[in-house]
């Protein structure tokens, strides 16, 4: 089943540190043989729990538990001429269980709805010339669950200034989906046994332009303009209007999201680095919200560092969203998605890095391990928790 992630709760940004100065011998070899250069191997454990099922028309458990794992590799080589030229594979895998979805037949724990595996391969290429701090890249990607099937294409440039402390970027990126239309158990033709289709197509660009502004401040600027068309809506949540009848959810085939943020990085030290985001966002379904990011790496001794985080959310909902048994026969459009509504969420937690000079266990090319938790309210009383470790190689 398509389920909706909280985006960010797995792979929330690593501890960075400040750029050194490398003499010049150092870096006078480059490799012209494709080698490894990186690996990170990323678990997480995710589960949510809620009295808002949009399957059940916006009541009812929202249940669900996500375990997810991803391999990340970068493959690197350089030209004849000095070009690098990166390839960076990926691949990962979800299995999930949820309460929620099994309610299409209306009986749950007790249909294939209750589980599903997604599988989300990529590849990437990029093509870097250091010297005029240059890079283009391109990339593809798909993922494959029961009912959704997606295939994605991106293309990128990058350009930085001539003193390097300036870089703009421009990326394209497009998804072409296919859904399978499951719909609700009472609301099925007599004797249907197969499932419709439908296709979403979504296009997004974005610009974005970072700067170190001194040796303590960076800052990335960041705008993203995101077009969709075809199935917006998701034919298994169920919508009750006034009357008691049942329906299925019905969305506008067209949506316009336009996200606009700032990013920035303080050092304050050598120990201690402070980062914070903003981003605003609007939608032609009449829906805004604001987000604000704080989070505080702090180096506590050579190989160990904390990084405390904590993200506000809030949203003003779509005007399409009405609560259960609310909706009547003069709306156009209706949902009782509580994704889609009015509320206020908090997300925190804490990172621990890991960094020892004799590698993770003694492996001297394992050198990262990082555990991160976080811990997610919203006002409409859902509540979810998400653990993750990654592994690095290099």
């Amino acid at each position: 089943m398509k389920r909706i992630f909280i985006t960010g709760f797995a792979l929330l940004a690593l501890f960075q540190t400040r750029a050194q100065n490398v003499p010049a011998d150092s870096t006078s070899y480059k490799s012209k043989k494709l080698k490894l250069e990186e690996v990170n191997l990323v678990s997480s454990y995710y589960k949510q729990n809620g009295d808002n099922s949009a399957v059940t028309g916006g009541i009812g458990s929202q249940h669900l538990t996500d375990i997810a794992n991803t391999i990340d590799v970068k493959l690197v080589k350089y030209g004849e001429t000095g070009i690098k030229h990166t390839f960076d594979i990926e691949a990962g895998i979800d299995h999930y269980t949820s309460a929620s979805s099994d309610m299409i037949d209306l009986s749950a724990n007790s249909s294939a709805s209750s589980s599903d595996n997604r599988f989300y391969p990529s590849l990437t290429y990029l093509r870097e010339n250091e010297e005029k701090g240059r890079t283009y890249a391109f990339g593809v990607s798909s993922s494959t669950e029961f009912d959704y099937q997606s295939f994605g294409a991106n293309i990128a440039f990058s350009q930085k200034t001539k003193n390097k402390n300036g870089e703009f970027t421009a990326k394209f990126q497009t998804f072409i989906d296919q859904l399978k239309l499951i719909e609700p158990v009472e609301l099925r033709a007599p004797g249907s046994e197969g499932y419709g289709s439908a296709n979403r197509n979504t296009f997004a660009g974005t610009l974005s332009y970072s700067q170190v502004i001194n040796k303590n401040l960076q800052v990335l600027l960041v705008g993203d303009f995101i077009s969709q068309n075809g199935y917006l809506s998701l034919p298994f949540h169920r919508v009750y209007f006034t009357d008691g009848s049942v329906h299925q959810e019905k969305m506008p085939d067209t949506r316009l999201k336009i996200p606009l943020g700032i990013r920035a990085s303080y050092f304050l030290g050598d120990n201690v680095i402070i980062r914070a985001y903003y981003r605003y966002y609007t939608d032609d379904w009449s829906l805004k919200a604001h987000t604000a990011d704080l989070e505080i790496p702090v180096k506590l001794a050579q190989a160990f560092s904390i990084s405390p985080f904590y993200r506000y959310y809030t949203q003003t909902g779509t005007k399409y969203f009405k609560p259960y048994g609310e909706h009547s026969g003069a709306d156009e459009y209706y949902t009782s998605n509580y994704d889609l509504s009015k509320f206020d969420s908090s997300f925190f937690g804490m990172g621990m890095k890991f960094t020892p000079l004799n590698g993770i266990f003694g492996l001297k090319h394992w050198n990262t391990l990082e555990i991160r938790y976080g811990h997610y309210t919203r006002t409409t009383n859902m509540t979810s928790d998400i653990i993750s470790i990654n592994i690095k190689y290099k």
